[in-house]
């Protein structure tokens, strides 16, 4: 059986997280690998009631990273952890990172506090602090990104934020980064779609990931 294989894919919205990500799970197909393909908040039932009060109610930022970790530990338990015992490869648009650069870099919340949540909720049975093997952050510009969501669907309560705000959450996925840099892999999203799927090949197959 191959081990399984876990990725993530962050970034703001209109980075084209979904994009790649779909393209990237048609790819580990043809290599062969079995692909499950998830989304957080949400990937399980609980956990996608969770994601419509986080995306959609007035909370304190308190209770919007309980509901976010909460929907994560019913997502890793009942998805996540049971594929990768499987050897699945894990496709996962967002995860804790993604809870670090809004809560905490958006919002200003204590990222003391949500270290603690993180090593509470990510204590799994094979794996102390479960963590992706790769993150890919798609990095772009909030104005940038601003643009290319104008007058594409209603937002939600992230997506109508300023741009200062995502700013901030720029700076969140930046800091995670450098905390660890050998997990993440950064591609310039401020490109044409297929120079951005190119740079994406390219840093997986460094990675081993794509032959």
């Amino acid at each position: 059986m191959s081990r399984g294989l876990f990725l993530t894919f962050e970034g703001i919205d209109g980075a084209g997280k979904s994009t790649h990500i779909d393209a990237l799970a048609a790819a580990l197909r043809t290599a062969g690998r079995t692909v499950v393909l998830t989304r957080e908040p949400g990937g399980t039932p609980l956990a996608e009631k969770l994601r419509a009060l986080a995306l959609n109610d007035a909370m304190d930022p308190l209770t919007e990273a309980l509901v976010m970790f909460a929907a994560r530990r019913d997502h890793l338990l009942q998805v996540i952890e049971p594929a990768l015992a499987r050897g699945d490869a894990v496709l996962c648009d967002r995860f804790t990172d993604a809870t670090f650069a809004y809560q905490g870099g958006g919002r200003g919340f204590d990222l003391q506090v949500l270290t603690t949540l993180e090593r509470w909720v990510q204590n799994v049975p094979d794996a102390t602090l479960r963590q992706p093997d790769l993150t890919v952050w798609f990095d772009l510009d909030p104005a940038v990104a601003a643009q290319r969501l104008a007058g594409a669907r209603v937002p939600d309560k992230f997506e109508s934020q300023p741009q200062a705000f995502f700013a901030r959450v720029a700076a969140g996925y930046a800091a995670r980064l450098q905390a660890d840099a050998g997990r993440f892999l950064r591609i310039d999203a401020d490109q044409p779609r297929e120079a951005v799927w190119r740079a994406l090949e390219a840093g997986l197959q460094d990675k081993g990931i794509l032959r």
